[in-house]
């Protein structure tokens, strides 16, 4: 792929919010900016804090909405026009309450599965065979559990399952910015 490729990392802003495990997609992009020596520059016009870099010889733009998780898409589609960047040229990477922690899957296009953050980008995004990183949180039990769940904060041990989760899914990152997306789910989901 020649064109700019955008990686998002879905949460909620503030300190507040940091370690709760709805911020997962904010981890994602954290590990990925720290890679890349960078900070991230807010821009306000757009509601995002973003950095363009190369990443394996690509061009890519690095971002995080700075709306409510609930009003991702919003920034999302600003994002998407700002930088001139095709949804086909995206990923997504956020919270997945269906997958134990320590497991990232990679997924290309489907539906929003509940999430309120991806429920929002396609009322704003029309294109949805965009790239999905769906990092694992694991599932309290019960659905009326859910969203004392996801605000809450994961035990030490479990944070560091899913950082090293996230550290692998950015290990495979060299092969999707090349094309090789079944290459890279083969690689990301064997073992997990």
């Amino acid at each position: 792929m020649s064109a700019t490729f955008l990686i998002i990392g879905l949460g909620n802003p503030g300190l507040k919010y940091a370690e709760t495990r709805h911020n997962a997609g904010f981890w994602f992009l954290d590990q990925l900016v720290n890679k890349t020596g960078n900070a991230l520059k807010s821009q306000s016009r757009i509601q995002a804090d973003t950095l363009r870099t190369q990443l394996s010889g690509h061009d890519c733009i690095l971002a995080r909405p700075t709306t409510y998780m609930n009003n991702s898409g919003a920034a999302v589609r600003a994002i998407l026009d700002y930088y001139k960047v095709s949804a086909e040229n995206m990923a997504v990477a956020y919270d997945e309450l269906d997958l134990p922690p320590g497991v990232v899957r990679l997924k290309q296009g489907g539906g929003h599965g509940g999430h309120n953050g991806m429920r929002d980008i396609f009322q704003h995004v029309q294109e949805r065979n965009f790239l999905r990183f769906r990092i694992g949180i694991g599932h309290p039990g019960h659905k009326s559990a859910v969203t004392r769940y996801v605000l809450g904060r994961s035990p030490k041990q479990v944070r560091d399952v899913v950082d090293t989760a996230i550290n692998r899914a950015i290990s495979v990152l060299p092969l999707v910015l090349d094309g090789r997306v079944p290459d890279a789910m083969t690689e990301l989901h064997t073992g997990q």
